[in-house]
């Protein structure tokens, strides 16, 4: 099966938006098979006041308008204790909402972006996905994360090199608990990194420190710049660890 096919036989859906590479190919497929795709985006404090920016700035683009629901994600107690299938309770949370609002709007199909190349047997959330029914188009359709940035490449998107990005909750061990706090804390602390010119790194906390993930090609750089690092993201955490190991 094709997108345009699967389009042709689903030609009303509601799309759980991201922003991200999957979900912004997904959307222009979908608006450019010309079918009514909705786009919602579920605002929580796991996600980073960029990715709504990005959002809607893609979605803007393709003449869709993005539907923001907000979600109080750490309410659930399951999500907040962050235990190692945190999110199967985040997803279904996540969908249910999104399924309510998408009914009452008259979208009887929800769409997801998850793709070929991610493995069901380490996302615990596609289980969620499946009791809810939400339908993974670019999954069905055989579409892996290498060809999805290449055709989004093509389509002129901006999203084709947007690096991976999981949700700030993945920043904090299994088995410590989250909260409000730590994730701005967290998203503070890579916003400054961000500015100081880093790209794909992660933020991890570690005993209240912030252990820094940088790729690589990134991390004599970063040596360097100890003191503008530390300086940088003071206000966040302190000590700053690097990962040697890197990303």
């Amino acid at each position: 099966m094709t997108l345009e096919q699967f389009f042709q036989e689903n030609p009303r859906c509601a799309l759980g938006f991201s922003g991200g590479v999957d979900s912004a190919y997904l959307l222009y497929a979908g608006v450019k098979a010309g079918a009514d795709i909705r786009p919602y985006f579920i605002k929580t404090a796991f996600q980073p006041a960029f990715e709504l920016a990005d959002a809607r700035k893609l979605a803007e683009g393709l003449g869709a308008e993005v539907t923001v629901l907000e979600l109080d994600a750490l309410a659930d107690p399951r999500v907040a204790a962050n235990p190692a299938d945190r999110c199967y309770f985040c997803k279904q949370n996540l969908f249910r909402t999104l399924k309510e609002r998408a009914v009452a709007d008259g979208y009887p199909v929800l769409l997801d972006g998850t793709n070929a190349s991610d493995e069901a047997g380490d996302r615990p959330g596609m289980k969620a996905l499946a009791e809810l029914s939400v339908r993974s188009p670019l999954r069905e359709c055989g579409l892996t994360k290498a060809e999805i940035r290449a055709r989004s490449r093509e389509a002129g998107l901006f999203t084709w090199d947007k690096p991976a990005y999981a949700c700030l909750a993945t920043r904090v061990p299994a088995g410590e608990a989250i909260t409000a706090e730590t994730l701005a804390r967290v998203e503070g602390a890579e916003d400054a990194l961000f500015r100081l010119g880093y790209t794909d790194f992660r933020v991890r906390v570690f005993h209240g420190a912030a252990r820094l993930q940088l790729p690589q090609g990134q991390m004599e750089r970063a040596v360097r710049e100890a003191e503008a690092i530390q300086a940088a993201l003071k206000p966040y955490f302190t000590p700053i660890l690097l990962d040697l190991e890197g990303r």
